[in-house]
Formats: C-alpha cells, structure tokens, sequence
C-alpha cells in the first residue's frame, strides 16, 4: 500500500489512507494513555517500597508525568511549525526514552518523579504534534470526526494498560514496565517515521523567533474560541486526572476490590470507548457545540445525584456498582468534548497549528494536572469529595460553554 492512498486533491500535503491515518494517530495519542494507565497497578508497590509513610503521594507518578507533558507542549507546536512535524515527534521519543531509562533505575520517589517529569515532556512530542498534522491534512467538523475515530484508540487502550502493566509487575516488577514504555516509544515512532509522509511543506514552515512566536501567542488568545476552549478542557482535564489519580485507591482501599482493579478498569474503558466513534457520528449532522454542552450538563447532573447517593448512603452494599458505572460516564465525556473543544479552537488557526495546539494543549494540561492533583489528594476513603467536585466542574463547564461564540461552519 503507497503512502499516499488517499488523495489530497492537490489542497494541501498526501495523506495515508483514512484507516492506517487514524491508526497511526490513534497510536501516538495511546503513548499519553499508556503512559499513564499502565502505572495504576504500580501505585501500591511503589507507596510502599519509596513512600510507606505517605501512600497518597504515589499517586504523583501520575501527575508529574501530565505536568512535564503540559510543559512540554509549550515547545512541541512551535518547534514542529519551525522544523517540521516528523523531527519534532522524533525528538520528543528520544526525551521520553531517557525518561523511562532513568525512571527504570531511579533510587528514590523524588528521583522517579523527575524521570517522569522528563518522560512527560517527550511525549508532549506526539501528543500536540499529532493534533498538528491532523489539522495539516483537515479542518473544521471533518478534524472532528478524524479526532474522534482516533481517540478511540485513546480510549480503548486504558482496557488493556493496566493488564500489561499487572502482567509486567508480575513477572518482572513495577520498574520493568519503564522498559515496556520504551518499546512502545520504539514502535510507534517507528511507524510514523516510514509511514507518514512530512504534512508541513517548507514553504509553510515559520521562523523560530520571539517576535513571530508572541504574534502567534496573541493571535490565538485574541479568540473567544480559544479561550473559552482553554477553560473548558481545563476543567474536563482536571476531573479526568482527578479520578485517575483516585480510582485505585478508591477500589482497593474504598471498596476492596483492588486484587483485580485491572480488569475492573479495562471493564471501564470498554464501555466508555463507543462515546468517540459516536461523537465522530452525530459531530456531522449536529455540531460540536451542541454535543459539548450536552455532555456537560448530563455529566453534571449526574455527579451531584451521585454526591447525594453517596452522602445518604442510599445503595449500601450496592454503592461500587454506582461508583462504577458514574466513572464509566467520566471517560466517556472526554469522548464527546476534547476532540470537538479542539477543532472549534483551531479552526481559523491552521496556518499556526502547532502553536496554537501547543498553546492549548499545555495551558488546558497543566491546569487539568494541577486541578487534578489537589481532586486526589481530596481522597477520604470514600468517592463523595471526588462525585462533588465533579458536578461543581461539568456544570461550570456547562455554564461556560453557553457563551462560546458560533462556530463557523
């Protein structure tokens, strides 16, 4: 099969066929998911082995890995418009491998956060770059629908995370599951660099220069679009890290069903993951905005009956199947909302695509980082702070979302 089976009509650079596109991407957002799902098993035996005293403090394996990510994106989308896509990606890999060698060896929890802190920043690389060359090949509620089809993949592969990360652990220990990381590193990249051809032509290419970057900067902030997306995906962002960062403990400590919270996860992911190809459905006939805030308000009405259920105590020993199936809602959100948000941000900004990615994708990561480090450490041996603070957060998603300007397609 060529590299270039689908045409580009002579409107912009070749394209791979639609499948092995949405493939490929989907495989370059999984190194987010697996990045930071596969470590979940991991989180006891680390607390116990570098921090016995203060076991929530595990949970920052999690965090300083999107935080380093955030940071990261900073730089991602601007080099990428400077040097091109394919570069970029490359040199966030061999970032994000150092990261997962040193973490491998680390000594010490401190030691290990700032191998992960290292590993974030290298895959802030296919995370934004990858946003970029979607919206180098399409725009508009067609980016939408190509972002969905991708994010299945994001979505489908926590399902299996956890399992290898618990196959890893148990034979070889957590640290091995740092090697895991690196060959997936190895093969993703790989397969982009043979497959995909480079999507931004040089001719396209911008100067890497402060005065051009702060033009771009305040270009892209100048946009209602932009800033109301920021705001929302920050709070999306900072109920999903939050949870993330919670749900083991809440299964093992909470509801002790952590001997098999692999399988309970992957039970998790499987059933969020029809939210992305659905939205990548329904994106055609009834617009982005509409199914954001629709997204919100169902999320945020039914976290605050769940923060009431919880708080009375009205399921008794049938509360971890209500816990279950709300945190199934809670990844199925980010199906009907982070892949529209962006598109609707970036749809007059194509001819800065990767700053604004980066712009975006940094200050909505490293909020939702922060948010969701101050959701986990919240925990209190039972799920209500978490069901509280996210109704509080998809109804004032909600609320923002009212005022978004029109989209203009």
């Amino acid at each position: 099969m060529s590299t270039t089976d689908a045409p580009s009509d002579g409107l912009g650079p070749r394209r791979l066929s639609m499948p092995e596109f949405i493939a490929l991407m989907g495989m370059m957002f999984a190194t987010i998911a697996f990045s930071i799902d596969a470590m979940l098993p991991a989180l006891p035996e680390i607390a116990e082995e570098l921090t016995p005293d203060r076991p929530t403090l595990a949970q920052l394996i999690l965090t300083s890995f999107v935080l380093g990510m955030g940071v990261g994106t900073f730089f991602a989308g601007p080099l990428s418009d400077t040097f091109g896509r394919k570069p970029v990606i490359l040199g966030g890999a061999i970032l994000y491998v150092t990261g997962a060698i040193l973490a491998y060896s680390a000594p010490t929890l401190e030691l290990v956060l700032a191998a992960r802190l290292l590993q974030g920043l290298g895959a802030a690389g296919p995370r934004v770059v990858s946003m970029a060359i979607m919206r180098d090949l399409y725009s508009g509620r067609q980016m939408a629908r190509v972002v969905s089809f991708a994010m299945l993949v994001f979505t489908l592969f926590p399902a299996v995370a956890p399992m290898i990360g618990a196959a890893i652990i148990a034979g070889f220990g957590w640290r091995s599951i740092f090697l895991a990381f690196l060959l997936f590193s190895v093969i993703s990249v790989g397969w982009l660099t043979i497959r995909q051809p480079e999507t931004l032509p040089k001719t396209h290419r911008r100067p890497l220069q402060l005065s051009t970057l702060a033009a771009a900067i305040r270009e892209a902030l100048s946009l209602r679009q932009m800033q109301f997306s920021i705001v929302v995906q920050t709070l999306i962002f900072g109920a999903l890290f939050g949870t993330l960062s919670s749900i083991q403990q809440v299964f093992d400590l909470t509801y002790d069903r952590g001997a098999h919270f692999h399988f309970w996860f992957a039970a998790i992911a499987l059933l969020a993951a029809p939210a992305a190809p659905l939205n990548g459905r329904l994106v055609m006939r009834l617009g982005m905005r509409p199914l954001i805030r629709r997204a919100l308000w169902a999320q945020g009405v039914l976290s605050v009956i769940v923060a009431a259920f919880l708080a009375l105590g009205l399921f008794g020993a049938q509360e971890f199947w209500l816990y279950l199936l709300w945190t199934v809602s809670i990844f199925a959100l980010a199906g009907f909302t982070i892949g529209n948000l962006n598109a609707l941000a970036m749809e007059p900004l194509g001819h800065i695509a990767g700053m604004a990615a980066s712009l975006m994708g940094a200050l909505a990561t490293i909020g939702g980082a922060i948010l969701g480090a101050v959701i986990g450490q919240l925990y209190d041996g039972t799920a209500l702070p978490l069901a509280i603070v996210m109704g509080v957060l998809s109804l004032a998603g909600a609320i923002i979302m009212r005022y978004m300007p029109r989209e203009a397609l």
